[in-house]
C-alpha cells in the first residue's frame, strides 16, 4: 500500500511514556504498513535517546520540540487553559492543521477529550463525541459506545451513536453490514426509559443501510448478539469496567486453581497451548485503541497503562480509520438520516 499517512503522536503522554511510545511505534511503522510518518510531539532531550535503540522508528519519524506535558492528574479546564504548549494539544493541533491525518494519546482522558473537542470541533449535525472501542465476544470482536464521554443522553444523541459505530465497525473490523442494537434492561419493545425507546423508534423507521437489530441486554455483549452496542456513557463505562473486573477476577482464579496442586500444574502444562490462546483473545493489548467518535478530525486514546505493543494497536486503528475516511461517512450517512427524518415529519404534519 503506498497511500501516504502521517500520524500526530504524544510522544509524553502514558504512564510508561516515552520510551512505551516510540516501542510502539517502531513496531507499527512496520505492521501499518506503507508510506507511513510520525510527529511525535514531546522532550527531545528525552526522545532522541530513545530513538537511537528503535532506528525504524528513527527512520519514520519527526520530532516537534516541547517540555510541556499533560499530567494525569490535571483536569479537563486546567489542561485546557494551561496546556497549549503541550505535548498533547500540539499533537492534536496537528490534525487541526491539516499537518496529520489523525492523533494519538494515551495521556489524560478528560484533558484529551476536552482539548481535541476545542480544537477540531465536531462534525456538522453531532452534538456529542463518544468513546468508542472493541471488545472481544464469543463471535470475535464488536463495537461498544459511548463508554464515559456522556453521562446523560438524549435519543437523538443514541441515533447519532448508532450512525457513527456503524461507520466506525465497517472500518475497523471490516464487517460489510454490521448489526446495530441499543442497550437496554430488556429487548421489549416497553422496556427502557423514553430516549431510548425513541431511539429505537428512529432507526427503525429510517431508510439508511443500518441493519437494526432492536434492544440487548448486557450479557449480549460478550454474546456478540450484534455488531455495534450503543448506549449512554455512564452504562457504557459501568458495562466495561464490570466486564474488565469480571475478567480479572476468572483470570486470578483460573491461576490459583492450576497451581493449587502437583496434578494441577501438571494440567496446566499439557493445557498450556489452549491457555495462551485464551490469553491472546483476551489480551486488552489487543483491543486498544478508542476512538473519540463525531469530531471533526481522528482522535484515537490509548490506555494509559498500555505497553508498546499496545500502544501499536492504537497507532493501527488510527491509520484503519483514516484510510477507510470515517468522517467522510459518518458526515455522508448522518446527513441522509437528517434528510430522511425531515420528509418524514412534514408528511406526517401534511396529514
Amino acid at each position: 500500500m503506498a497511500e501516504h499517512l502521517t500520524l500526530s503522536v504524544d510522544a509524553m503522554g502514558g504512564d510508561a511514556a516515552p520510551e512505551m511510545v516510540v516501542e510502539g511505534v517502531e513496531l507499527a511503522a512496520s505492521s501499518i504498513g506503507g508510506d507511513v510518518r510520525f510527529l511525535l510531539f514531546g522532550d527531545e532531550q528525552s526522545l532522541h535517546p530513545i530513538l537511537e535503540r528503535f532506528p525504524l522508528a528513527g527512520q519514520t519519524s519527526t520530532v516537534h520540540h516541547t517540555t510541556d506535558m499533560i499530567k494525569s492528574t490535571d483536569k479537563p479546564a486546567q489542561a485546557l487553559r494551561g496546556g497549549r504548549g503541550s505535548s498533547m494539544r500540539l499533537a492534536i493541533n496537528a490534525v487541526a492543521n491539516g499537518e496529520a491525518d489523525a492523533v494519538v494519546s494515551a495521556g489524560n482522558t478528560g484533558a484529551l477529550m476536552a482539548m481535541a473537542r476545542f480544537v477540531l470541533k465536531t462534525l456538522p449535525g453531532i452534538d456529542r463525541p463518544a468513546i468508542a472501542t472493541t471488545l472481544p465476544t464469543q463471535k470475535g470482536r464488536n463495537v461498544m459506545l459511548d463508554l464515559g464521554a456522556n453521562v446523560e443522553c438524549s435519543a437523538e444523541n443514541l441515533v447519532q451513536f448508532a450512525v457513527m459505530g456503524e461507520v466506525f465497525a465497517r472500518a475497523v473490523l471490516g464487517i460489510e453490514k454490521p448489526s446495530v442494537g441499543i442497550l437496554n434492561i430488556g429487548v421489549e419493545d416497553l422496556k427502557g426509559n423514553e430516549a431510548v425507546k425513541l431511539a429505537a423508534g428512529i432507526l427503525q423507521e429510517t431508510p439508511l443501510p443500518i441493519k437494526f437489530h432492536g434492544f440487548v441486554e448486557g450479557d449480549d455483549i460478550g454474546a456478540g448478539t450484534v455488531d455495534v452496542v450503543v448506549t449512554d456513557g455512564f452504562t457504557g463505562n459501568v458495562a466495561l469496567k464490570t466486564a474488565e473486573g469480571t475478567a480479572r477476577l476468572f483470570s486470578s482464579a483460573l491461576k490459583q486453581a492450576l497451581t493449587s496442586s502437583l496434578i494441577a500444574n501438571v494440567g496446566a502444562l499439557i493445557a498450556k497451548p489452549a491457555l495462551n490462546i485464551l490469553k491472546q483473545k483476551f489480551d486488552p493489548r489487543s483491543h486498544n485503541g478508542a476512538m473519540f467518535l463525531g469530531l471533526n478530525g481522528i482522535c484515537v486514546k490509548s490506555h494509559g497503562g498500555t505497553d508498546g505493543t499496545g500502544f501499536a494497536h492504537a497507532l493501527q486503528v488510527a491509520a484503519d480509520l483514516s484510510r477507510n475516511a470515517i468522517n467522510e461517512s459518518i458526515k455522508s450517512d448522518y446527513a441522509k438520516l437528517r434528510a430522511d427524518a425531515e420528509v418524514i415529519q412534514q408528511a406526517a404534519v401534511s396529514s
